[in-house]
């Protein structure tokens, strides 16, 4: 094909005033103009191309022209060119193009960064595992690296997976934003200790990656105190950890256990999510949620053990990957170790 023709000039005369008219809109938001330009160049090629014999070849003359006239202006290498193909295609051929569902998506979309759109377009395996990261990326502001790390880490499959009896024991519309807002199992990736750690362990290693852990649990959770003393009818109960969520208004106690679940945390768990009903929990709050952290778990034998609770409770897994040799944890010294070093010193 000859691309040197009274058509092509047209319609590269017509690419270059969409991008001028953008230009003077960009300035005042850059993002969202920039994706909105990127959103109908990909729909003009995709349309030529169906309308003609056009084949991807012409994106590389499309690629050269655009630099050309616009020096100043990144973004129109043949690579980017193509890949606003790609995410234009893949948002537009999953929607079987419904208009009012296409303006709802590009009205997310066009709210993340354009890195983050084609890591979602790239790596997400549906369009509701896609819409999924979109909310995410909105909700809690991931950059790039952040949102790779949530969808190599398979949030979206594990969200809303814990055993639950939530459905029973919060109102609906608290129950839903509840059960999502747990994860099974959680990925605890960011953490160095050995395969042979105890409760202790695991939770000096999450204080000590304390903002891993947050992003870990998700967006809400507002971390309270570790070791957390109560005192119940006269007696001292220390709760290992106590967060407030700021979405669901409710205390959240989180007990952590480095064994196999067994029936009876369930119960203990119950008694401190009663305990800061009583003792902490104002009349604007909701009820307390307990969440137990183990190292595994049999579903059938959580489900029978949350039959009968009285407080909402959710049971699930954690993960490692980085597993420490057991010969490590003599080399490692204890904070006391490491204080009674000083005093000594000094």
């Amino acid at each position: 094909m000859n691309l040197e023709t009274t058509q092509y000039k047209n319609f590269i005369k017509e690419i270059k005033n969409k991008i001028q008219t953008s230009q003077i809109k960009a300035h005042i938001k850059v993002n969202v103009e920039m994706l909105k330009l990127y959103w109908e160049l990909a729909s003009m090629i995709v349309e030529k191309q169906k309308l003609s014999s056009w084949g991807d070849g012409f994106i590389s003359d499309i690629s050269k022209d655009l630099q050309k006239e616009f020096p100043d202006l990144k973004g129109f290498s043949k690579r980017n060119i193509e890949l606003m193909r790609k995410w234009y295609k893949f948002w537009i051929d999953e929607l079987s193009i419904a208009k009012q569902v296409v303006s709802q998506i590009e009205n997310k979309i066009f709210q993340i960064p354009w890195g983050q759109n084609i890591v979602i377009v790239t790596k997400s395996k549906s369009l509701n595992e896609a819409n999924f990261y979109v909310n995410k990326t909105i909700e809690n502001n991931y950059s790039r690296a952040v949102l790779v790390h949530q969808i190599e880490s398979n949030l979206y499959q594990r969200t809303g997976k814990a055993i639950t009896n939530f459905e029973n024991k919060l109102p609906s519309i608290d129950s839903d934003l509840a059960i999502q807002t747990l994860k099974d199992p959680y990925c605890f990736d960011f953490l160095n200790i050995t395969e042979k750690h105890n409760e202790k362990e695991l939770e000096d290693a999450l204080m000590d990656n304390m903002t891993s852990f947050l992003l870990e649990l998700g967006q809400g959770f507002s971390f309270v105190g570790r070791q957390y003393k109560l005192d119940v009818g006269g007696s001292e109960f220390k709760i290992d950890l106590l967060f407030y969520h700021t979405k669901l208004y409710c205390y959240v106690v989180v007990e952590l256990k480095a064994v196999d679940f067994k029936p009876e945390f369930a119960g203990k768990l119950n008694f401190y999510a009663s305990a800061i009903d009583g003792e902490i929990k104002s009349d604007r709050d909701n009820p307390t949620i307990g969440i137990l952290i183990c190292k595994s778990k049999n579903d059938t034998v959580v489900e029978y053990a949350l039959q009968g609770i009285d407080k909402p409770l959710g049971v699930s897994e954690y993960k490692l990957t980085d597993i420490l040799p057991d010969s490590f944890k003599s080399n490692l010294p204890s904070i006391e170790q490491i204080e009674n070093e000083l005093k000594e010193i000094k």
